[in-house]
């Protein structure tokens, strides 16, 4: 089995990759909390390509794929700059927006592999945090790469309940 992790771009590809995992991993996660005709419209109105190629034309934002014999298995969307509220004044920051790992790709290979690729892109920031909903499948990731509970939240999509959870890298 190959597994990289590496950039994607703001390209049709780029986003094809991405929207072909995100959608199977947001009807897998969700498939116990909204019914399929929510999930489905959450993805109709959420998933838009030309919106996601300027996202990742910005270049705050940086989305990074693992491929498992070359096929895309999971996304980490992540973007610097961004806070929290309540987040510490003057710490650069950074936000993993969106972060997934198909369920039938989802072993400590593909999780490592993108979460060393993920790290070593953001290592110029003091912290990043994340807003991730405690069903999450790669919750225990972060918890077990010590990030820390900050506050409890809500996070998309459907609003559920989530924590933010940060990770000091400066210190």
């Amino acid at each position: 089995m190959e597994i990289v992790s590496k950039f994607a771009v703001g390209s049709d590809k780029g986003v094809d990759d991405l929207f072909d995992v995100k959608k199977a991993f947001i009807r897998d996660t969700y498939k116990e909390i909204a019914s399929s005709e929510s999930i489905e419209n959450y993805i109709k109105e959420h998933l838009d390509h030309r919106k996601m190629i300027n996202i990742l034309n910005d270049l705050s934002n940086q989305l990074i794929m693992v491929f498992v014999d070359e096929q895309p298995a999971g996304y980490c969307l992540f973007k610097s700059g961004s806070n929290y509220s309540d987040a510490s004044e003057g710490k650069k920051m950074t936000e993993i927006i969106d972060f997934g790992i198909l369920s039938e790709y989802n072993s400590s290979e593909v999780r490592i592999s993108l979460w060393n690729k993920v790290k070593s892109a953001i290592k110029f920031t003091d912290s990043i945090w994340i807003n991730i909903n405690q069903n999450h499948p790669q919750l225990d990731l972060f918890k077990d790469n010590r990030f820390e509970l900050v506050k409890e939240s809500l996070s998309d999509p459907f609003g559920i309940a989530s924590s933010i959870y940060e990770l000091n890298i400066s210190n």
